[in-house]
């Protein structure tokens, strides 16, 4: 049974940071996407970043591009999302996603429906 556990939300600035994490556990699989999603009230959910977890290549829906970096530590089973130079409009509950196996060179497209394990979501709020 695949487990996914997310925390480092929190309430931060405009211009701050944040680290998240997304602890999983059960999962076995070499060649396999992890991803952040995010959903502000209202909205649909979004892609965030996603990562490779054989080959760490990275992908970033374009409004964060520069400012998060999806990262992992496979020795604490750990996927992290550091997110830096917070803007109000990144306001939402985020959820660290795994896929089922994927090829070696699949390219972790941020599309909830290619992701089948969910965490409980982790809060982020950024006042202006």
């Amino acid at each position: 049974q695949v487990h996914l556990v997310e925390s480092g939300g929190g309430s931060v600035q405009a211009g701050g940071s944040l680290r998240l994490s997304c602890v999983v556990s059960g999962y076995t699989s070499t060649s396999g996407c992890m991803g952040w999603f995010r959903q502000a009230p209202g909205k649909e959910r979004e892609g965030v970043g996603s990562i490779h977890i054989g080959r760490g290549a990275s992908y970033y829906v374009d409004s964060v591009e520069g400012r998060f970096t999806i990262s992992e530590d496979n020795a604490k089973s750990t996927v992290y999302l550091q997110m830096n130079s917070l803007k109000p409009e990144d306001s939402a509950m985020y959820y660290c996603a795994a896929s089922a196996p994927v090829n070696w060179w699949a390219s972790c497209a941020l599309d909830s429906q290619e992701f089948a394990y969910w965490g409980q979501g982790t809060q982020v709020t950024v006042s202006s």
